[in-house]
C-alpha cells in the first residue's frame, strides 16, 4: 500500500506516515522517543494524591493543595501545577450557580399571595399561566467557591 493511500485511509498528512515508516525501519517500533525538555515536577504518586484529595473534598482550592506539600520529591509545587494535574485527571472547576437569596420580605410577600389566592377554584387557576421559574438560595452564598466535577 502506498504512503498516500495510508495517509488518506487514516486521515492524516503524508509526511506523518513517512516519518512513522522511517522510525519503524530504524528502531522497529513507533513509540515516541525520550525527549529533552522540562522534567516532570510531580511524581505519579503525587498526581494520584492530588486527584484523590480533590475528589474527597470537591471544594478544596488548588492553593491549599499546593501548600500541603504532597511528597518529598518536590516539596514546593505551584497552584497552577495542581490545576494542570487535576485537568489531566479529568477534573475541572465549576462555579456554583448564584441564586437570589430568599429574604424575609420575599417570604412575607409569598405568604400574603398564598392567603389571597387560597379560595380560588379550579376554573380560576386554569386562567393562570406561570412563567417565572426563579430559583432561590435559602442561605447566603458568595458564589465564589468552585467545586470539581468529572468531565463527561
Amino acid at each position: 500500500m502506498r504512503t498516500a493511500d495510508v495517509a488518506r485511509a487514516i486521515n492524516c498528512n503524508v509526511r506523518t506516515v513517512r516519518r512513522l515508516r522511517q522510525l519503524y525501519r530504524e528502531t522497529g517500533r513507533t513509540a515516541d522517543r525520550p525527549r529533552s525538555g522540562r522534567s516532570r515536577v510531580t511524581t505519579p504518586a503525587q498526581d494520584w494524591y492530588i486527584g484523590t484529595s480533590h475528589l474527597r473534598d470537591r471544594y478544596r482550592m488548588a492553593t491549599t493543595t499546593a501548600r500541603v506539600k504532597p511528597g518529598t520529591h518536590n516539596p514546593s509545587i505551584s497552584a497552577q501545577t495542581v490545576r494542570n494535574k487535576l485537568r489531566e485527571a479529568g477534573l475541572r472547576a465549576c462555579r456554583p450557580v448564584v441564586r437570589q437569596v430568599l429574604t424575609r420580605h420575599h417570604r412575607q410577600q409569598r405568604c400574603l399571595w398564598a392567603q389571597t389566592h387560597r379560595r380560588w377554584t379550579r376554573q380560576d387557576w386554569q386562567k393562570v399561566l406561570f412563567t417565572d421559574e426563579s430559583r432561590f438560595c435559602l442561605t447566603w452564598g458568595d458564589g465564589l467557591k468552585s467545586h470539581l466535577s468529572l468531565k463527561e
